[in-house]
């Protein structure tokens, strides 16, 4: 006896092939019926013998397309219906969308090889796609994911992609991104003058290798932004990057032709394997420790044992390799400290003092994304998460929230985030950037607006940080004048341990947190940085923290890791800094520590302090910078040799007497590495002494200094058995991860 079925499935599963591969076991199973996507993801109606539906139900589920995401499904009998055939039929969109966003995913490697063989109508058409790879979130204008909904829409399909998307055999069939260079995308290479110097397929990456050889520097527009390119192993053409983007010291990012080029010149474990060639495909930072071959190490990552490395991720990037016997420099297309541009005349405006030559494309870019940057730890292989981006915004699929409340966090200031749960979904954006930047401030505003319009839906409730003088609280509380909506602050710290809480779900158990990171506004006006809070019973509460000592001259302590020596130093000490500041300054900065009340307890800042100490760097030309290059002079460890610079903990956790017992040390001709790990042990050590004299059976770690691969792992070594780590590993510990601990608090402490 036939029947009919209303089979719904949500998750990620637009934009993933999922109606074509449903069609496909339709016919397999001699079912009739129709598929079809609306807002909460895939709606199938289904007539046939019930083992037949039943078994149909089973293997969407089970076998799934390979890059989308189950979350929900249901079957319920409905009164028979009487189909012709199956059919995919468009998306209809009766309601609010409820669905996941669809991320861009890496070149599949059948695209990879049709653009490489000549016998292949999109040989050498840059923007192969099918429905396993290829742009999405970048191209999205509204949802459901639909030709139509995308910048794609303005390339209607010639008669031979037209024929792919409709042949239920052809892995191109209802790809929505489907174009060839009949019909698709064009490309051209310009000089700085604006003059056309290249538009032939056959030619264009030719001619690219060409002038990258000869030592130019290409702005190359890709599907999420604009890189800026240049041989990797030209040493002065990477230095004249460096100048021309205002990027004094802070790392590039190189992409490699090829793995088995990688693979010769750098030694890579199973877990960066399996990262740099996911469908994500990050940035991966590998350690270039007794490296040997060409690269302009120093120029690329001055100071540096570590690099980060890439794979080609889209058909421009791979065209590109396929020309290349050389790894290139690959950063994203920006002057230091904007965010990413993607429009032709922008780039061609900003970038034309940088850039020798532009590769333009006509593709509009709807969402600007750098490309997420992981790093693994190298004892435990701990994942750790430096940017979240490309790949992986906006869905955060590994979160349960009930609510009814549509929430908006507005996150930090330094490395911003937006959340939104407008829905049964949470979506975190991609990473934004530093707010002080007027430009980054504007991206910051259109990705938020993007989320509301995207969802039609207008927050009841705004999140923000406690910080009075936040960018992103102050957007915030206009956005809820306009909007009508509650505002709620969020301390900056609390958000931290809850955004680690919520990653791991510990909401029913009692758990130490440990919050460590450079400053954060503090509920008795002073900078924290360096907390230790209790959770338990939907309650935090701060129970320890590091020592307070002096904040000293605003935002250029952060800056001057000079500064934060001198701060935790004690008078007679002072000659330990006399040759890093002038007379005057030294007398100066004195005069106003003697007089100064706003304290810190920051141990970002401690690192700073050691950083200075152990003449390793007084001037950060990025952030974070002495903190990775103390990192950097660490090449393996024995936990067994380590020592405390605290003699207890037991009154308290004294910065001070860290920098005291490590001034002695050096003194003393102890070598900075040694120095360096026995500081990283400290740190490691006061945490577990914590735990176990507080009897925690778990304790979760979050804020930017747990980006420090070697503290991670030297805790995961040091705890016993009894006592549970938790880390960040779907987030970034940095400040990214704000926007989503300040939706966790609001939805799970209680005031």
């Amino acid at each position: 006896m036939l029947k009919t079925y209303k089979i719904l499935i949500s998750g990620l599963v637009q934009g993933v092939g999922f109606r074509p591969h449903v069609y496909n076991w339709a016919l397999k199973f001699s079912l009739s019926g129709s598929v079809s996507n609306n807002e909460i993801g895939v709606i199938i109606y289904v007539s046939g013998i019930e083992k037949c539906v039943k078994d149909f139900y089973n293997k969407l589920l089970n076998f799934p397309p390979p890059v989308s995401s189950i979350k929900e499904s249901s079957i319920v009998e409905i009164e028979f219906q009487n189909f012709e055939d199956f059919k995919i039929i468009p998306s209809s969109k009766d309601g609010q969308l409820n669905l996941p966003l669809t991320p861009d995913f890496a070149i599949c490697e059948d695209c990879k090889n049709d653009i490489k063989s000549t016998n292949n109508h999109r040989y050498n058409y840059a923007f192969t796609t099918c429905v396993n790879c290829g742009p999405r979130y970048a191209i999205t204008e509204t949802f459901p994911f639909e030709r139509k909904n995308t910048s794609i829409h303005e390339f209607p399909m010639c008669t031979t992609c037209e024929d792919e998307y409709m042949n239920p055999s052809n892995r191109r069939f209802h790809s929505q991104t489907n174009t060839c260079s009949t019909c698709g995308i064009s490309l051209k290479l310009i000089n700085k003058k604006g003059e056309i110097v290249e538009t032939s397929e056959l030619n264009l990456f030719q001619k690219i290798n060409n002038l990258l050889s000869n030592g130019h520097i290409i702005a190359i527009k890709n599907t999420s932004g604009y890189l800026l390119c240049c041989q990797a192993d030209n040493e002065e053409v990477v230095n004249k990057l460096r100048v021309k983007k205002n990027r004094p010291k802070k790392p590039f990012a190189v992409l490699y032709p090829s793995l088995i080029q990688l693979q010769t010149e750098f030694i890579l474990n199973e877990q960066q394997l399996k990262s740099l060639t996911s469908v994500v495909r990050p940035i991966t930072i590998i350690s270039s420790h007794n490296y040997k071959g060409n690269l302009a190490l120093n120029a690329i990552a001055p100071s540096l044992k570590q690099l980060g490395v890439m794979l080609p991720y889209t058909g421009i990037l791979q065209l590109l390799a396929n020309e290349l016997d050389f790894p290139i420099v690959a950063t994203s297309g920006n002057i230091y400290g904007s965010p990413i541009t993607s429009k032709n005349e922008d780039a061609f405006e900003k970038l034309k003092e940088v850039a020798d030559y532009f590769l333009q494309h006509n593709l509009k870019i709807q969402q600007p994304q750098d490309d997420s940057v992981v790093k693994f730890s190298t004892k435990f292989k701990q994942q750790i998460l430096f940017r979240r981006s490309r790949g992986l915004a906006p869905n955060y699929l590994d979160c349960n929230i009930n609510s009814n409340e549509k929430i908006l966090a507005m996150g930090a200031d330094l490395k911003s985030s937006v959340a939104f749960y407008p829905n049964q979904y949470l979506y975190i954006s991609q990473y934004i950037g530093n707010l002080e930047n007027y430009d980054v401030y504007n991206r910051f505003i259109e990705t938020t607006g993007s989320f509301l319009t995207v969802f039609e839906q207008q927050p009841s409730i705004i999140l923000i940080d406690k910080h009075p003088n936040y960018h992103s609280s102050e957007y915030g509380k206009e956005l809820a004048q306009k909007t009508n909506s509650t505002i709620v602050e969020v301390q900056h710290h609390e958000a931290h341990f809850s955004a680690i809480l919520g990653e791991h779900n510990l909401f029913n158990e009692k758990v130490l947190g440990v919050v460590f990171d450079g400053t954060g506004f503090g509920d008795d006006a002073t900078i924290w940085g360096g907390e230790f809070f209790n959770y338990e019973e939907n309650k935090i509460d701060r129970i320890n923290h590091f020592e307070y000592f002096d904040w000293l001259l605003g935002d250029k302590m952060a800056k001057e890791p000079r500064v934060s020596l001198l701060s935790l130093i004690s008078e007679e000490k002072y000659e330990l800094v006399t040759e890093k500041f002038t007379s005057n300054e030294l007398k100066t900065y004195i005069t106003l520590k003697k007089s100064n009340t706003l304290k810190t307890s920051s141990v970002g800042r401690l690192f700073d302090a050691v950083c200075s100490l152990l003449n390793i760097v007084d001037y950060n030309s990025y952030e974070g910078e002495a903190a990775i290059l103390m990192e950097n002079k660490v090449i393996d460890y024995k936990l067994s040799s380590c020592k405390s610079y605290l003699n207890t903990i037991e009154n308290g956790i004294s910065s001070k007497e860290i920098i005291e017992n490590i001034g002695v040390d050096f003194k003393n001709g102890n070598s900075k590495e040694r120095i360096i790990l026995n500081f990283l042990y400290t740190l490691a050590h006061v945490i577990v002494e914590n735990a176990i004299s507080n009897k925690y059976k778990h304790v979760a770690c979050s804020g930017g200094v747990f980006q420090n691969a070697t503290l991670v792992d030297m805790l995961l070594e040091l705890a016993p058995k009894e006592i549970n780590l938790y880390f960040h590993k779907n987030l970034s510990p940095n400040d990214e991860n704000c926007s989503f601990g300040q939706l966790m608090y609001y939805l799970n402490i209680k005031n």
